[in-house]
């Protein structure tokens, strides 16, 4: 009954295993290996298994010789650098021909321009926030340009040189309010600090140009100065807290110098214009936290490519006849203003999480990019023979809408690239305001911070081994996604748990912190900071090791962390 299914298996069993047992080696090894004996002797044991074999590793492929550099080729590209940069010059001195006020310009672009390209180099990577949110707030001085419009007997001017006032008053308090706060974070509460007397030499400034009208020019020049200081104040912790009280001397110099020059019934509209903006800059300035400071950046410049833009247009109502150079300015600063305008924008919304930070990666990019150029190009060599007010609106749309896609198509993880870059655009767009308008102070302010903003994307470019170029032509060289693309794999992680790594630290001699974006988003450099107190309390030697361009911007990680009270002496770049 119950165990005849059992019994009745054994007669297919047993001849099953007596014939795995007679065929030796070639049975079956699982029945070889678990009968040991039969018929009243023992059986011999067959020898386990080997296991797998590993895969033969490859041998490692040779590593490619770095072929010496050749000193021939060195010197050439020095000289065609150098050759070309001359003869551009060359080039803007025959457009400048007959005016002595632009030729006068064309020696100050390219002496602040060394100036802008020498301070930048020697910036520490810890400083290079408050060097965007400084040079920031000193190319609001586009506010120059819309002062220098105020007062015409066109109403049309006068509403776009006003909105480029109130504009760029937001800008140049707002980024001043910004810079400051990051930088007090750096200052230690045990060391005297009195980098605000360096507001002397701009209420001095404010003050010369009302006093004496001849006093204008000298004005604008040392304004031009102490903009140029302010960047070389920010290369060391030392000096960096004066820099931006240097810039905000500069600038309050060269608004006086303005406000002095422009006639007296202008005055009024113009102080409440700066006013109303200059308040909103400080609202905005003192309730952004230091998380959001990429993006903060990044809306400030919008605004300095809309007051270019629309001031390039201004100044074109108000001189419609006006020389060759002066057209150029015209739709050089309309078209750079527009691109920085949108292309700001799209940053913004980027980094503040409004817009995927994927590429956008259009089909055709490649092409819709050379279109809009070449566009760009018959619009610009039809002003210049016309000068008709058509040509400069369509620039201000197409232009827009390149900077949309210029920058659209880069990915989030390049947007600190991206900020600098529109930073150095924001100072080519004042540049040609200062051509435009014959401001020698806004073409030398321009001149450096389209230069500093330039290197320091070429610095961050190579920190991030990112291909200049394809940043600045959005994504030229990253390939459109096809549709129906397979997704790479994820790849492979070890995790580790809380108590395994408690215990590795507690166990260490020497930690390293590396922070990055990740621990901007979770808001955890307090924490961070409390784990380092704790281990140097411990008798661990920590340190923080930070990335130049780690976060979303320049110094962001240092920025934070000064948040915490970690000081500056424990991070290492």
């Amino acid at each position: 009954g119950l165990f005849s299914a059992p019994k009745g298996g054994a007669d297919t069993l047993l001849p099953n295993i007596d014939e795995h047992l007679a065929k030796g080696e070639e049975g079956d090894i699982v029945t070889r290996s678990i009968v040991c004996c039969k018929d009243g002797k023992a059986l011999e044991m067959p020898p386990p298994p080997q296991p797998t074999p590993p895969k033969p590793k490859k041998a490692p492929a040779a590593k490619k010789e770095v072929a010496p550099p050749d000193p021939f080729k060195e010197s050439m590209t020095k000289a065609l650098t150098i050759t070309g940069a001359s003869a551009g010059v060359l080039g803007m001195g025959m457009g400048c021909a007959g005016s002595p006020a632009m030729l006068a310009n064309l020696g100050t672009f390219t002496l602040a321009g060394a100036a802008g390209y020498q301070v930048v180099w020697g910036v520490a990577h810890a400083l290079h926030t408050p060097l965007m949110s400084v040079t920031n707030a000193i190319s609001g001085t586009t506010a120059i340009g819309g002062l220098m419009l105020l007062g015409t007997d066109n109403i049309g001017v006068n509403l776009l040189a006003g909105s480029a006032v109130v504009v760029s008053a937001v800008n140049i308090v707002g980024g001043f309010v910004v810079s400051q706060r990051m930088l007090d974070l750096f200052k230690k509460p045990d060391v005297p600090e009195h980098s605000h007397l360096l507001l002397a030499p701009g209420a001095m400034l404010v003050a010369a140009p009302f006093m004496d009208s001849s006093l204008v020019p000298a004005t604008g020049v040392i304004s031009s100065l102490l903009c140029i200081g302010s960047i070389g104040a920010l290369a060391n912790m030392k000096t960096a807290f004066g820099g931006a009280y240097m810039g905000m001397s500069g600038v309050a110099g060269g608004l006086a110098a303005t406000l002095a020059a422009m006639p007296p019934a202008a005055l009024p509209a113009a102080g409440a214009l700066m006013a109303v903006g200059g308040a909103g800059g400080a609202v905005v300035g003192k309730q952004v936290s230091p998380m959001a400071l990429p993006q903060t950046v990044a809306a400030f410049h919008s605004l300095v490519g809309l007051a270019a833009m629309i001031t390039s247009i201004a100044s074109h109502m108000l001189h419609p006849n006006a020389g060759s150079m002066h057209l150029g300015a015209s739709i050089l600063g309309d078209y750079i203003g527009g691109v920085t305008l949108t292309g700001s924008l799209v940053a913004f919304a980027k980094l503040n999480g409004n817009m995927a930070s994927t590429p956008m990666n259009l089909p055709g990019k490649n092409l819709i990019n050379a279109g809009m150029l070449a566009a760009q190009l018959g619009l610009g060599a039809s002003f210049l023979s016309t000068g008709g007010m058509a040509e400069l609106v369509a620039t201000a749309a197409l232009s827009s809408a390149m900077g949309v896609h210029l920058v659209g198509s880069v990915g989030g993880g390049d947007m600190p690239c991206c900020i600098t870059i529109l930073n150095s655009y924001s100072g080519w767009a004042l540049v040609a305001e200062g051509f435009l308008l014959d401001s020698p102070t806004l073409t030398a302010v321009g001149s450096l911070i389209g230069f500093s903003g330039a290197i320091l994307t070429k610095i961050m470019c190579d920190a991030m081994n990112r291909d200049i170029m394809n940043v600045i032509f959005g994504g030229i060289s990253v390939p459109a996604k096809k549709p129906g693309a397979i997704e790479e794999a994820p790849k492979v992680h070890i995790e580790a748990s809380v108590d395994s790594a408690a215990a590795t630290l507690a166990a260490a001699k020497s930690v390293v912190i590396v922070p990055g974006y990740g621990m901007a988003v979770a808001r955890a450099q307090q924490t961070v900071a409390d784990l380092a107190n704790a281990l140097r309390a411990g008798g661990v030697q920590c340190r923080f090791g930070i990335h130049p361009v780690a976060g979303r911007m320049p110094g962001q990680m240092n920025v934070l962390l000064a948040e915490a009270g970690v000081p500056h002496e424990w991070v290492l770049e």
